[in-house]
């Protein structure tokens, strides 16, 4: 008698997840060299995907994993709290493999088949322009924020095409027809690798493209007609936790660092240890509490998306737009909770030999992601609440 399913699915995300903690010493170890090098560690990339870690959410039909989202998170964390830029890298490489989930089935197939997973970065931002032509578009343009193309096969590209009323269109092209533009220079962030991509008038077959708009709400044309429900809830909320991750790992790794700075350092003019301080005591243990808090929103945020993916209806914007937002509260609270962690923990945290400083660095500039305007998550959410349009997609 086989193994069911559903036993031998959680077999194999224990598996990961061991073979994943495993590397956790050598990403803490290679996560300064990877900030020098503005790029993720080679050894540490080659690393991640030998575990199968980016198969995640490749349809099982291709040999994927398809996992929940709480095994994302779990997955993500583990990378993240060694490393806030490889973990960011590291998920967004897994939520991309989610997005080509919708293309169409003979291009999945396609791909799929030759590595049984892409390394690719994926630029929402409509950064260029398509021609259509004799069986595709014609392409050209420039991206920033190319998260993962510094070790990709492939990158996924938005663009509008011209005379078209679908909407943006998401363009998957190899590596090898991109030129990466030596543009990242960051005070946070710096090990993502995270350029700029060009293309000029690269021919993209039809079948290498989606519609947004579909990819979405969870509907792409490559989906089959029943089933796949990891595929078939909003693109929004999954891309929010992708990259909630990184920010959730930074403020656990930043409590255990302030916690072994508590019981070894000594305060100036003060007898005893900083650990012995009401006031140190009420800070561990609060920021303790936001982090934990911020977890079980994203946590709900992962539950609440995969439950939609089991239903036939599409999620609402009302909740897409909730979800989002809940996601850049939670990200918020990581952030300010790190801050107020530092501001605690004396000057030898500001050392580059530290990684406190390079936490803080790193997840100040990854909150200012565009999904973690909580501005414009609010606003969203309010209109949609009083019956009014959104002012930005959800």
């Amino acid at each position: 008698m086989g193994i069911p399913m559903q036993h031998a699915m959680q077999a194999s995300t224990a598996t990961l997840h061991q073979q994943v903690e495993a590397l956790v010493p050598l990403i803490e170890e290679r996560a300064p060299l990877a900030e020098q090098q503005r790029k993720p560690d080679d050894e540490v990339m080659a690393s991640l995907a030998e575990t199968g870690l980016f198969r995640a959410f490749v349809p099982a039909a291709f040999g994927g994993d398809e996992i929940d989202t709480d095994a994302f998170i779990d997955l993500g964390l583990l990378i993240s709290r060694a490393c806030t830029a490889t973990g960011w890298v590291s998920t967004f490489y897994m939520e991309h493999n989610w997005m080509l989930a919708h293309f169409p089935r003979q291009t999945q197939q396609a791909v799929f088949a030759a590595n049984g997973y892409i390394l690719a970065p994926a630029s929402i931002s409509p950064g260029g322009r398509a021609e259509v032509t004799e069986g595709g578009y014609r392409l050209s343009g420039q991206w920033s924020w190319g998260t993962g193309v510094m070790h990709a096969d492939y990158v996924l590209l938005n663009a509008m095409v011209e005379g078209s009323e679908e909407g943006p269109r998401l363009f998957l092209l190899p590596r090898s027809e991109v030129t990466v533009l030596d543009t990242w220079y960051a005070a946070g962030m710096a090990a993502t690798g995270s350029n700029d991509i060009k293309v000029e008038n690269i021919f993209v077959p039809e079948d290498y493209t989606c519609v947004l708009k579909d990819m979405a709400v969870g509907r792409g044309a490559g989906l089959p007609a029943k089933g796949a429900e990891r595929f078939r809830h909003p693109m929004m909320p999954l891309l929010c936790i992708a990259a909630a991750i990184p920010a959730l790992g930074a403020a656990q790794r930043a409590l255990e660092l302030f916690r072994a700075r508590l019981e070894g350092r000594k305060l100036y003019g003060m007898s005893g240890k900083q650990v012995d301080r009401p006031s140190a005591q009420i800070l561990y243990g609060e920021a303790s509490a936001r982090v934990r808090a911020a977890e079980l929103i994203l946590r709900d945020v992962g539950r609440r998306l995969s439950a939609w993916g089991r239903t036939e209806e599409v999620c609402p914007m009302e909740e897409r737009a909730e979800m989002r937002l809940s996601a850049a509260l939670a990200v918020r609270e990581c952030r300010d909770t790190v801050r107020r962690l530092m501001d605690s923990s004396g000057a030898s945290a500001h050392l580059s030999t530290h990684p406190m400083q390079r936490i803080v660095r790193d997840i100040n500039t990854l909150s200012c992601h565009t999904v973690f305007d909580t501005d414009i998550g609010a606003e969203n959410y309010g209109r949609l609440l009083l019956g009014l349009k959104p002012a930005s997609p959800v």
